[in-house]
């Protein structure tokens, strides 16, 4: 039996770093790390285990027997129990034995640092090595630029196990490496900038839809190895597509293998349930005040961006992070030091993650998921603010869809519900999200939102994605919302891509993708998408008829765009807007057009501008405006 060798891949400034909660970069000294020590191959172990009265690595070499290769624990009391083992190496499946001073509670758990699992329901830990060779040298010279808040940035959101399934064999889920050909083609097809991945660090639990998650370090096993996700991201870059990972930082499962009373005692979670549970989705919060725990989690991120190449993180439920009474009720949360509500120690976590991904990736973006009116989210932490780089704009969805949903004949009573996002829309660098969590529980497909015959529904998806595109801010569509599923999403079957074969599904794939090339060709539209200067309202009080207007401005006065959308299925022929200056209206876009579904109603390729004064301004014309639609013109002399 291969004896444990006393080696260690930890410094004394690792293990300073480490206690201050500074050490971002853990993942290089914890977990399993194939190497030789004294001419041997092998496996380094490390696990962070304080409460421990010892520790073993049980696993497939040793028959998962308890005891036959303890772990020494350092003499700094770190809590880091360490050893190299020879002869064990990728591929091993593994366990840590933890016997706890804590009332002499053992346990069996998973490596937190594993960077490959077993497939679920399996839940061992495996050794792994992933070197791999990155074809991604353009995009990554050039990431800065994709990647800044004044480019295009059109994000499709997708679910791996459900984005399409193979029913020829068994309905089953594409691979990492069936997903780089088929998904990367369909996102570069529909002209998207970025694409979104729920979260793919492994997960127990399918119906959590990868929001539970037990190995943070680790692709889940489910659609590959870990060399083969890294192979779809490098497929994304080589096709100038920037890759969001959904990350979740916000709670943890209980599952037995996990990282809950990791060592006997309340390690990574807050021991306090007021603060170390979380009521809604049964789980477990991260202890933020634990300066280990958020040396754990801040170099979890930095793991993704640096070993897998990540262009930005969608930082999920950061509401539930920043709330001591986050769905609590009164008597179920304590206030902080200050009488307040606000999770200090959670502030301060995510101010520090955000500092450090800004300092060591200038070119990713962080983007918060936060549904309140906390302020400055996505300022930056100098100023203030707790550092993102984007934050969603969650009122809008609410209010959009909200608007959306009820027949036009009332919806001159409600525009002020539709205009009111412009009144904050430039107090945060606002995300346009229609997500995952739009279509599930009832709440509908966007198009079964939408009211009206088939062709008013459909008239309906187009304006809601036309005005979404014209509106300030990045974008966000889930799945399946390109091509107007009529089903909610469920996480269990494919998208129904046979609906592709109807002309009105077809023609608002055919849209979004344009929307996507509008976006992408106009400066105006993404310049000063987060800044005032680049919106100006032409009128935005023609509640009888309906009808908002508004320019958008790029970085020149030649560059601005004007957008008229009729929230009816009323043609509006000969209606005055006014204009900026002289010249002539050239239209570029109309969401009405045949090839999309739409009744064809348009204007002439150009209108001459008149010096008549209209909506506040000197000169104006009369222009077209379809049912149910949006028309987008650029001004020429």
């Amino acid at each position: 039996m291969s004896k444990v060798i006393v080696h260690s891949l930890l410094t004394d400034f690792d293990i300073d770093l480490f206690k201050a909660g500074k050490h971002y970069r853990l993942y290089e000294k914890l977990g399993s790390h194939v190497i030789t020590v004294e001419g041997q191959q092998g496996t380094y172990f490390a696990v962070w285990a304080p409460a421990a009265k010892a520790v073993s690595v049980i696993g497939d070499f040793n028959y998962w027997e308890d005891g036959e290769h303890p772990l020494n624990v350092r003499w700094d009391s770190s809590g880091i129990w360490e050893g190299f083992i020879p002869n064990v190496g990728r591929g091993n499946l593994y366990k840590y034995k933890i016997h706890s001073s804590n009332n002499n509670i053992t346990t069996e758990k998973a490596d937190p640092f594993a960077r490959r699992c077993e497939h679920p329901p399996k839940t061992a830990s495996t050794v792994w090595d992933d070197p791999y060779t990155w074809d991604d040298n353009k995009w990554m010279a050039k990431r800065k630029k994709h990647n800044a808040i004044d480019a295009p940035f059109s994000v499709y959101e997708v679910h791996l196990a459900s984005w399409k399934k193979k029913f020829d064999d068994g309905n089953r889920s594409l691979s990492y490496v069936e997903l780089a050909e088929e998904l990367v083609s369909y996102v570069k097809e529909m002209e998207f900038t970025h694409v979104e991945l729920m979260p793919v660090m492994e997960y127990p639990f399918d119906p959590s839809w990868g929001y539970q998650i037990t190995g943070y370090f680790a692709p889940t096993s489910r659609f590959g190895y870990p060399e083969d996700f890294k192979y779809l991201i490098d497929k994304f870059h080589q096709n100038d597509i920037g890759v969001i990972l959904d990350w979740v930082p916000s709670h943890f499962p209980e599952d037995g293998h996990g990282l809950g009373f990791f060592d006997g005692t309340h390690l990574y979670e807050h021991p306090d349930r007021r603060k170390g549970y979380h009521p809604d989705w049964k789980s477990l919060i991260f202890n933020y005040g634990r300066n280990e725990v958020k040396s754990f989690l801040i170099s979890n991120a930095v793991f993704w961006l640096d070993q897998y190449h990540i262009d930005g993180l969608r930082v999920d439920a950061v509401a539930s992070m920043i709330f001591l009474d986050y769905s609590r009720n009164d008597g179920e949360w304590e206030p902080n030091m200050l009488g307040g509500n606000e999770y200090l120690e959670a502030i301060d976590f995510l101010k520090a993650l955000n500092e450090e991904i800004y300092a060591s990736f200038p070119d990713v973006q962080t983007i918060a998921e936060e549904s309140t009116a906390f302020p400055k989210i996505s300022k930056p932490t100098y100023l203030g603010g707790l550092g993102f780089g984007m934050k969603w704009m969650m009122g809008w969805m609410h209010d959009s869809l909200q608007y959306f949903s009820k027949e036009p004949i009332y919806r001159k009573h409600h525009q002020d519900d539709l205009t009111f996002s412009m009144t904050y829309a430039f107090s945060e660098n606002f995300m346009l999200p229609l997500s995952h969590d739009e279509v599930v529980h009832g709440k509908r497909s966007i198009i079964g939102r939408m009211p009206g015959d088939e062709w008013q529904k459909f008239a309906n998806l187009r304006l809601l994605y036309s005005y979404m595109f014209t509106h300030p801010g990045t974008k966000l569509l889930f799945m399946g919302g390109e091509f107007g599923q009529h089903g909610e999403w469920n996480f269990q079957e494919s998208l129904d891509w046979y609906v592709l074969q109807y002309d009105f599904h077809s023609g608002v794939q055919k849209l979004v993708k344009d929307l996507n090339i509008l976006y992408k060709t106009y400066p105006a539209l993404y310049e000063k998408q987060f800044e005032q200067e680049g919106f100006e309202w032409i009128s935005y009080d023609d509640h009888e008829h309906s009808v908002i207007s508004y320019i958008r401005k790029g970085k020149t006065k030649k560059e601005a765009l004007v957008v008229v959308c009729n929230m009816t299925p009323m043609p509006r022929e000969e209606y005055r807007i006014g204009l900026p200056k002289a010249g002539k209206l050239v239209q570029i876009f109309n969401s009405d057009d045949i090839q999309y579904g739409g009744s064809g109603i348009t204007n002439k390729k150009s209108i001459p501008i008149e010096k008549k004064d209209w909506n506040y301004r000197i000169h104006s014309c009369k222009i077209t405006i379809p049912p149910l639609g949006v028309v987008v013109f650029k001004i020429e002399k």
